[in-house]
């Protein structure tokens, strides 16, 4: 795809980090703070709301599997890209995945008692360009979301 390309070549246009602590509660605030952050690009609603639900699967994955019974910090860092990108990155230091490959098959879930549908990394995948994943098991994961977004005509 032509946007895994253009992401290696494009400058920084802006960037915010945020950290909070790995409770259910903080994934709205989450989502919400990444979605006014990106609101700069004056976005589709569709396209906010991608961006909004990718977040919470990303976030929503940190607080049941990365720390499971404890409560840890989840980063987020969202970088404005030349070219209308948007490059998310959720990082946890939590239990890391063991199996990529297997965590991102749809229906995997590493919480079926919790009643977990399995479906994070797929919803994730549906809404964004890319969606890159780094574990190492014992010391976190990195889930980078990237998403062009459309430029608005009269904008400029």
């Amino acid at each position: 795809m032509f946007l895994k390309e253009v992401v290696n070549f494009v400058k920084v246009l802006n960037e915010m980090t945020v950290t909070f602590e790995s409770r259910s509660s903080n994934e709205a605030f989450a989502r919400s703070a990444v979605a006014a952050f990106v609101a700069q690009l004056d976005p589709t609603i569709g396209e906010l709301n991608d961006i909004r639900t990718a977040v919470s699967e990303a976030v929503t994955n940190c607080v049941v599997h990365a720390y499971k019974e404890s409560i840890g910090k989840i980063s987020i860092n969202v970088r404005i890209l030349s070219d209308n990108i948007v490059c998310i990155r959720i990082r946890d230091k939590g239990c890391g995945i063991e199996d990529i490959d297997k965590a991102m098959e749809p229906l995997f879930t590493t919480a079926p008692e919790a009643e977990r549908a399995g479906l994070g990394f797929a919803v994730m995948q549906s809404f964004c360009d890319i969606v890159k994943v780094r574990s190492n098991v014992g010391s976190g994961t990195t889930v980078t979301l990237n998403k062009r977004i459309s430029p608005r005509v009269g904008n400029g």
